[in-house]
């Protein structure tokens, strides 16, 4: 019981991720992963996408020279 729990909650991994750090795309994130998350590839590029995306509301400043 408890290896189904954790396999479930590792493929869901990249979607827990973008709903933890609030992302803009977290529902891409989400669908990508429910639908193509199945293969490796897909799966991390899910990953990859809620890892790399900027959190909703962060504001970030370039201060120049």
């Amino acid at each position: 019981m408890h290896f189904l729990v954790f396999t479930i909650a590792l493929y869901f991994l990249p979607a827990i991720i973008a709903a933890a750090r609030h992302t803009h795309n977290a529902t891409a994130i989400l669908l990508l992963n429910l639908f193509l998350g199945w293969t490796v590839i897909g799966w991390c590029v899910a990953l990859l996408m809620a890892i790399c995306s900027v959190p909703y509301g962060a504001c970030y400043y370039h201060r120049g020279w």
